[in-house]
């Protein structure tokens, strides 16, 4: 989603904002700009570029933009098409620049009062109604203080934001204010900042902290003063900055997202090392606690969800513990019955998906003390806000299309069922150093299967020239087929439907024909059968099959019917291995179509907002 960043300095700062740009161009943009004030300049107005290109051209463009107080934001459409009118920052008559990441849910109401009030619009967006009411307010104030401006407008906005303000007049202060979507603070050598995320600003600060929800942070270039929503002046915990940025340089790779399929060997042995058995400590929890739940309740969105699916037949299978599987934007919005005694799990590759972090506040409103974050970012909010948490080690994802952040929250969630059915007395010594063994010959197998690449590669052309495909699976692994799905979807723009085999009888079975391919997940397991007879259902109606089967399945290539083999069957981690080629499907499928593999349409990283 949108990302922001802000600086107050005694030195010049576009190269510092841009360079924060580039860092946060992994949560996804169809916009960007920046505007800045030079206060070295006794006119100082503010100087604004904006652009519906990428970031290099923003450089490009504000070359020779001097400034010392600045904000800068990527833009992911919300309120308004992705154009340069609606780019941020916005302007309220040449005084107040304000950059935004959030919604704005009252916002036709304010226009109109607004507009009642003389004042005009030259954009579609909400956040133009955030610049005008601070503008507003702050002339209505005799222009003494843009902070305090800004504070007696927050109490008018509905919804979920995190912004960024300078003032024309006021070329030494910015100030920063957040409430849902997040916001950092960093301090450095003679100059602060805020970004939507530490990774732009690594290495230029020595410090950091998080704004709470309501703070407003007043920056100067030698000071940060953060005040509560009760107006109060708080401190909040500093943490360090990272030293340098998560390497994103692609070394081989032609896409981030190729680069992050082939990482997921380390991802998975990384995120596996230290581990020595199962149990609550994996999840900072103790013994005690450890026992006090008796079901489970998953929350997740997108990609999170199919890995939350997953781990349903892990939990109910392996630990014998009921477990149900929310997707997170529907379910604070329905009536539900809480049970106190219910471990909530939350799934999120950053930890600030909007809609999984409502759900979180919400089911501890309802009562449920007991709450579990797995998420890839130990600084985010969901960790800081539940009882215990597993932190996965994927590493920086840029590409949008989740690869390595799935398959360690798969791994995750499997460490979590195996640790509850070790509670309930189902795993015997033996059999947890069975299980460990298994788990530790994972990155091996991953890379087997990685080296499948060159077979799936002569299936994607044949793939890029379909505008419908047809994915199936059974029981643990129909979860895994509506993730391949999804893949494809997100990044070759091919329409992409899963169901469960069993299910094609049921209505999917008139959708075949020769010009529609079915990929079918066929791992050896007790459905194997079952799904041979569904495979002959397709193969009947002229249907043309591509089958990612285990070695010893006896399926074979013939008229209809194509097939890749994985190498080996890996039981009940055997998801993990069967998505990867449907990854790579749809990264080369979407290659031959020439996509924008990283950045595909529409779509964003990191979604914080509803």
């Amino acid at each position: 989603m949108c990302g922001i960043v802000g600086a107050a300095s005694h030195q010049h700062i576009v190269e510092v904002l841009v360079e924060g740009l580039r860092r946060l161009e992994y949560r996804g943009y169809d916009s960007c700009g920046f505007a800045v004030i030079n206060g070295d300049d006794a006119k100082h107005v503010i100087e604004r570029a904006r652009t519906t290109a990428r970031v290099s051209e923003l450089a490009e463009q504000g070359k020779d933009f001097k400034g010392t107080l600045g904000i800068a934001h990527t833009r992911w459409a919300t309120h308004g098409k992705p154009d340069t009118q609606n780019a941020h920052p916005h302007i309220s008559n040449e005084l107040i620049a304000v950059v935004h990441n959030g919604i704005i849910e009252n916002y036709e109401v304010l226009r109109t009062e607004l507009k009642a009030a003389g004042y005009a619009f030259e954009s579609e967006t909400d956040t133009e109604v955030i610049a005008h009411l601070i503008h507003q307010q702050y002339v209505a104030g005799g222009q003494k203080s843009i902070a305090d401006a800004v504070k007696a407008v927050l109490p008018k906005l509905h919804g979920a934001y995190a912004i960024g303000v300078i003032a024309q007049d006021n070329p030494s202060t910015l100030v920063g204010a957040r409430v849902g979507s997040p916001l950092v603070i960093a301090m450095g050598e003679q100059e602060n900042f805020l970004a939507s995320d530490a990774l732009a600003l690594a290495g230029r600060a020595h410090s950091m902290m998080y704004l709470e929800e309501g703070d407003v942070a007043i920056l100067k270039a030698d000071s940060v003063e953060v005040v509560d929503q009760s107006g109060k002046l708080v401190e909040r915990e500093h943490k360090p900055m990272p030293t340098q940025a998560d390497s994103v340089d692609l070394g081989p790779y032609q896409h981030y997202m190729q680069k992050e399929i082939f990482e997921q060997p380390r991802a998975i042995g990384d995120t596996l090392a230290n581990i020595v058995s199962f149990g609550p400590e994996l999840f900072g929890a103790n013994s005690d606690e450890w026992q006090a739940f008796d079901q489970i309740l998953i929350l997740a969105c997108g990609t999170s969800y199919y890995s939350a699916c997953v781990a349903k037949y892990w939990l109910e299978d392996i630990a014998s513990i009921p477990t149900q599987v929310e997707i997170a934007s529907e379910y604070r919005y329905r009536t539900t019955v809480p049970n106190p005694k219910a471990l909530v799990v939350v799934v999120s590759q950053s930890g600030e998906t909007a809609d999984t972090l409502a759900a979180l506040r919400h089911a501890k409103e309802l009562g449920h003390r007991y709450t579990l974050a797995i998420c890839n970012v130990a600084s985010s909010a969901m960790v800081r806000e539940t009882l215990w948490h597993f932190l996965t080690k994927a590493g920086a994802e840029i590409g949008v299309a989740s690869t390595k952040a799935f398959t360690t929250q798969l791994l995750a969630l499997y460490l979590l069922a195996v640790s509850l059915a070790k509670r309930s007395g189902k795993i015997s010594p033996e059999k947890e150093k069975e299980l460990l063994r298994e788990l530790r010959h994972l990155p091996k197998a991953l890379h087997a299967v990685l080296a499948l690449e060159p077979q799936i590669i002569a299936w994607s052309d044949l793939f890029s020239k379909c505008e419908n495909a047809l994915f199936l699976g059974r029981g643990l692994h129909y979860p895994i087929a509506l993730e391949g799905a999804l893949k494809l979807k997100e990044i070759s723009y091919i329409h992409a439907e899963a169901y469960p085999a069993g299910e094609l009888k049921h209505g999917p079975l008139a959708l075949v024909t020769d010009k529609m391919p079915v990929v079918t997940v066929a791992p050896n397991d007790v459905l194997l059968e079952k799904l041979k007879s569904n495979l002959q259902e397709v193969k009947a109606r002229g249907g043309k099959l591509y089958v990612f089967a285990d070695q010893d399945t006896e399926i074979v290539n013939s008229d209809g019917i194509n097939v890749i083999r994985l190498p080996e069957h890996y039981g009940n981690l055997s998801p993990i291995l069967h998505v990867v080629p449907l990854q790579l499907l749809a990264y080369h499928a979407a290659c031959a179509r020439g996509t924008d593999v990283d950045k595909p349409r529409n779509l964003a990283k990191s979604v914080t907002v509803e």
